[in-house]
């Protein structure tokens, strides 16, 4: 009886191995890498082409194919438009959820909805932010024969500054300036870009513009090198060493709340150049980009041709560091919050 019962437990298992054996392996989930082979993607940049948006986003599309198989190549689409609010609505409602397609917008666009602004059509919190290569500082910059020498003479003198939009981040950091350190800047807008104001600052236009200080070097270096442009005051979260002895915003402040204005109104900076992928991308592919960028911030190769370009590549952020500082930012004191967006409004 033994022996019989042994017999039969050996023939079942026998056949459960041959039946086994009859059944399809299970199909391995593609991965990240495979699904980007022989692909292309599409980096739309939410700034106008010729400033320092465009040159960054350009430089990264080129060296992101080592270290990303899109053996297509990348192609890179401008779509200006209201500080960036235009691409990142196009990101967010109308491009592919499906990893070939990201973006590279202003580091105004992730407040906008903060701010109240209407035409932000968006949830941040919803956006899979993929990292920025830089924290970014701000200067304030006037053409040579602008008869004004340090931001102190802008508190007597007024003067008129380029801007793209009346919600744009030149906009409102020439409001905030305004309010925080008695300046008289005049907001000119209808400027596309960095390009278009450069060129009205020197046919006289205008007479200054808030440069992003990696922008200005990119594309304006010989103007500061050969006394084009004065540099009046630099502002953001930190200093920019090579801007040397000019001033810093908030060291001219003269209270506590005006110091805490300057932080929040200058959050925008500390996310640098963001770049970023629509909602909904799958989890593996949002990894993958992210990992690529960093590799591509961390590339000899590309940090060579962006120090080349004075594109200030200093302190890459990784997608989740943007994430945790946008959610941050958003849980700013309504007192404060609320002085903003009277500021930006306005």
């Amino acid at each position: 009886m033994i022996s019989r019962t042994r017999a039969l437990i050996f023939i079942c298992a026998v056949s459960t191995c041959l039946v086994a054996s009859l059944l399809p392996w299970p199909v391995r989930a593609q991965s990240e890498q495979e699904f980007f082979k022989g692909k292309t993607l599409t980096l739309v940049i939410g700034s106008a082409s010729g400033g320092g948006y465009d040159t960054l986003g350009r430089i990264v599309a080129k060296h992101l194919t080592d270290h990303l198989p899109i053996n297509a190549g990348i192609i890179v689409r401008n779509m200006p438009g209201a500080g960036s609010i235009v691409a990142t609505n196009y990101l967010y409602n109308v491009a592919s959820k499906d990893g070939l397609t990201i973006g590279l917008v202003q580091n105004n666009t992730p407040f906008e909805p903060l701010m109240g602004t209407k035409q932000a059509e968006y949830d941040v919190s919803k956006f899979n932010w993929l990292g920025s290569p830089s924290v970014e500082t701000g200067v304030l910059a006037v053409w040579h024969t602008v008869p004004v020498n340090s931001i102190a003479d802008v508190e007597n003198h007024e003067i008129t500054v380029g801007s793209p939009g009346a919600q744009s981040t030149p906009s409102f950091y020439a409001r905030l300036l305004n309010e925080t350190l008695g300046a008289k800047l005049k907001i000119i807008v209808g400027y596309p870009g960095q390009a278009e104001t450069s060129l009205a600052m020197q046919r006289g236009e205008v007479d200054g513009y808030l440069f992003f200080y990696s922008s200005l070097m990119a594309t304006q270096s010989a103007w500061v090198k050969d006394g084009s442009l004065k540099l009046l005051v630099q502002y953001g979260q930190k200093k920019e060493p090579a801007l040397g002895d000019v001033p810093f915003a908030s060291d001219l402040v003269k209270t506590a709340q005006d110091r805490l204005l300057l932080q929040a109104g200058f959050a925008a900076i500390s996310v640098g150049r963001p770049f970023v992928a629509p909602p909904d991308v799958p989890v593996d592919r949002v990894a993958a980009l992210r990992t690529a960028l960093a590799a591509t911030f961390a590339d000899p190769q590309f940090i060579a041709e962006a120090n080349a370009a004075n594109l200030g590549i200093n302190e890459p952020t990784t997608g989740a560091q943007l994430a945790e500082f946008i959610a941050a930012t958003y849980r700013t004191p309504s007192v404060i919050l609320d002085k903003l967006r009277r500021l930006y409004s306005q």
